[in-house]
């Protein structure tokens, strides 16, 4: 189903949602049955994901790095934001992608899985923090 818009720009469907975020930007079960879930920020397209936790992850690099948009990247092109984002930033992004997971990432790193996932974390805790600032300041 494709995405709309709302009068705010949040955009709107249908999709039961997961996982509602501050600003917009949300989660939502694409199937109903929780197969396909989707990531929806507003001007941004709709990215979906097969697991959940990718989805979340990227929900945290969408907030660590203050938004980007994927249209127009490719399928293995990677958005400026994140790579000015940097190295753990970059490293949970890929984890999002359907060919790569920690293992492989970590491969590209020349890393343990561990480090990465250090990473991981850092890059939760940021976006946590981040959301955080905007419900505490009522920035929505």
């Amino acid at each position: 189903m494709p995405t709309t818009s709302t009068a705010d720009g949040t955009p709107g469907t249908d999709d039961p949602i997961v996982e509602a975020y501050v600003l917009g930007v949300r989660i939502v079960d694409v199937d109903g049955a929780g197969e396909r879930y989707r990531f929806e920020a507003p001007d941004h397209v709709g990215v979906a994901f097969e697991d959940l936790s990718d989805a979340r992850l990227y929900a945290d690099v969408y907030f660590d790095v203050n938004g980007f948009v994927e249209e127009g990247t490719g399928d293995r092109g990677v958005p400026p934001e994140i790579i000015q984002g940097g190295k753990d930033t970059l490293a949970a992004y890929l984890i999002t992608r359907p060919w790569a997971d920690v293992n492989w990432v970590a491969s590209f790193y020349g890393a343990a899985p561990e480090e990465i996932e250090r990473y991981v974390s850092w890059v939760h805790r940021r976006a946590e923090g981040i959301r955080e600032t905007v419900r505490d300041r009522d920035l929505e």
